[in-house]
């Protein structure tokens, strides 16, 4: 029986689950959302939530035993500066794991693993906002009529009209020079 013993050895050497932990929390930090197993899931989450309540304490001791997980100087630094203050606030809890569904393959249960600081908002894609452009445009020009406003002309009929403007200017300084040389 299993009774006491918490570690999950996802079948897997000791040196080489705490390699592919460290890697996968590694991705996390990186990435914010990671996709795996269920198992490996909860187990990288353990360790993630550790390193950053790490994080949090800040000081030299703290940074030594997160690179001793972590091999990246430049990802130590990130979780310190900017992930660690982002969750400053919360005790705990800092990840959340969500069940995906069965893989097809070998049909092992995959799962999601997701920090949980705040996600820079998504931008529209393009179609759609020039869709939303081509409708303000359309409510621009009913205002403009409802205020009585004239209507700008598209630019095909600005080009037709400049070149008789521009007939009209040649005539209007042919004129100007045949007043002054009389």
């Amino acid at each position: 029986m299993r009774h006491g013993r918490k570690v999950k050895k996802l079948g897997r050497t000791k040196s080489h689950r705490q390699a592919m932990l460290a890697n996968m929390a590694a991705s996390l930090f990186t990435y914010n959302i990671i996709k795996t197993t269920e198992a490996k899931a909860k187990e990288v989450r353990k360790l993630a939530e550790k390193l950053i309540t790490l994080a949090k304490k800040g000081g030299l001791h703290a940074h030594r035993q997160v690179y001793d997980v972590i091999k990246d100087r430049k990802l130590v630094k990130k979780l310190f500066d900017e992930i660690a203050p982002k969750l400053n606030e919360r005790e705990g809890g800092y990840t959340r794991v969500l069940k995906l569904g069965i893989r097809r393959g070998d049909g092992a249960q995959l799962s999601v693993v997701e920090l949980l600081i705040e996600k820079p908002a998504k931008e529209e894609k393009k179609g759609k906002k020039e869709k939303g452009a081509k409708k303000e445009k359309a409510e621009k020009e009913e205002t403009k009529k409802a205020k009585g406003k004239p209507e700008a002309k598209p630019e095909k009929s600005k080009k037709k009209e400049e070149k008789p403007k521009k007939k009209e200017k040649e005539a209007e300084e042919e004129e100007e020079t045949e007043e002054k040389e009389e």
